[in-house]
């Protein structure tokens, strides 16, 4: 039996703007507290590091160590995208949403209070490895069902917009993480930020997604699922029914993930490598180089409802395929050949992710829209996006970095040419 949610559609879409800017509220909330937690880990590595793992070895070793355990985090992304967005699918956004910052906190306490490798030996990185894994399963869910949330919710022609709020807030989690990092590496001394500094970043972060949760009470549901539970979707009902569709989304994702943790997360981790510049400035550029992503967004959001999606799609595929190697090589030690790099490449980046999440909901119905969209994009980010820091790393290590530039240009490549043969989805009935 398949369930006709049309109707519940029509009434989220028709929601009184009050409503509307809860729902909004409600999805970004939570949101950037997931982002927060999430990529305060990428942006602290540097400090905690030679704490969790033995001590006396070389500093690059450490950060491999580090992103090693990041890259483990991703690998739980596509079984929290899949349950997740089967829980969402089966018993309503909200309920999906509740469990996934609720894990998030979880989790985020549970690094604040991680016992270093000197106190507990092995088991402090075991620990590590839990606690990322805990993460990934909440983040691997958050990312798709915020998303179908934000997309269930707007109103008649503000599609885009309303699922380029998804990463507005994504990118405040971003920004809040990298100025919390920046701010305590200002406040604090090196010696501070490796012994305790670091774990004041992880306990902010387990506040804001309980505030996240209280946030997320009281939301309209935009999803009514059957009543009767042998009416619900399967786990992989939506390989059955629409697996083109599910190919579209690994095509989609396939370079975008590897270009967003590259440009918004290990950039900075990049440019102390590569070209030895100091970790206080690198992150003080990633700050402001979110800011601006960030006010990008809602632009291209609108843009989208006017144009198209596809346009955009092809400009960001494009752009990275051609300009990625000689982004890279012209980045030097100083503050604004890394911003300029930075800009630019946020610029480019933009075109994928303000109009991503509507597409990607505009793909599928609602009875198996979350799961559809869930595990084929966590999947492609955790083997794309959670490896590119760690490879990156391996490469520089290796004096080998034009390698990974390289790397990241053809992957763009291919998902441009998915982006080419795919239709125009601006206008879809979302059924």
């Amino acid at each position: 039996m398949r369930l006709d949610t049309s109707s519940d559609l029509s009434r989220a879409s028709a929601l009184p703007i009050r409503r509307g800017r809860r729902q909004l509220l409600a999805a970004s909330a939570g949101n950037l507290a997931e982002w927060y937690d999430w990529l305060a880990y990428a942006y602290l590595s540097a400090y905690f590091a030679d704490q969790i793992f033995p001590p006396g070895g070389d500093p690059v070793v450490a950060t491999l160590s580090a992103f090693a355990v990041f890259a483990v985090g991703f690998a739980a992304r596509p079984v929290g995208g899949l349950l997740i967005g089967l829980l969402a699918d089966r018993h309503g956004r909200r309920a999906a949403m509740a469990t996934t910052i609720s894990l998030m906190g979880a989790g985020q306490l549970a690094m604040a209070l991680l016992p270093t490798y000197q106190r507990i030996g092995v088991a402090s990185p075991v620990l590590l490895v839990v606690i990322r894994l805990l993460q990934g399963l909440s983040v691997g869910g958050e990312s798709t069902v915020s998303a179908v949330f934000l997309a269930e919710s707007a109103p008649a022609g503000r599609r885009g917009l309303y699922s380029s709020i998804g990463y507005v807030s994504g990118n405040l989690g971003q920004l809040l993480a990298s100025g919390v990092a920046a701010l305590l590496a200002a406040q604090l001394t090196t010696a501070q930020m490796h012994s305790w500094g670091w774990r004041l970043a992880f306990a902010f972060g387990a506040v804001a997604c309980l505030a996240g949760l209280w946030i997320r009470h009281g939301t309209q549901e935009t999803h009514q699922p059957a009543p009767e539970p042998a009416d619900r979707p399967g786990a992989f009902e939506f390989l059955r029914s629409n697996p083109r569709e599910a190919a579209l989304v690994v095509g989609m994702t396939l370079g975008a993930t590897v270009v967003f943790y590259t440009w918004t997360t290990f950039l900075p981790t990049y440019a102390r490598l590569t070209v030895g510049l100091a970790p206080g400035t690198a992150l003080l550029v990633s700050t402001l180089s979110l800011a601006f992503f960030t006010v990008l967004q809602p632009l291209a959001g609108m843009l989208s409802d006017r144009v198209g999606r596809k346009p955009l799609l092809i400009a960001f595929g494009a752009g990275f395929t051609v300009l990625t190697v000689p982004l890279l090589e012209l980045l030097r030690d100083s503050f604004w050949s890394l911003l300029l790099i930075s800009c630019a490449g946020m610029v480019l980046l933009t075109g994928y992710s303000a109009v991503s999440g509507a597409v990607m909901a505009e793909l599928f119905p609602a009875r198996v829209r979350s799961a559809g969209i869930g595990l084929p994009y966590a999947v492609t980010v955790a083997a794309f996006g959670g490896t590119a820091p760690y490879l990156a790393t391996t490469l520089i290590d290796r004096n080998h970095a034009d390698w990974f530039a390289w790397y990241v240009s053809g992957l763009t490549l291919i998902s441009t040419l998915v982006y080419a043969g795919m239709r125009e989805t601006k206008g879809a009935t979302l059924t």
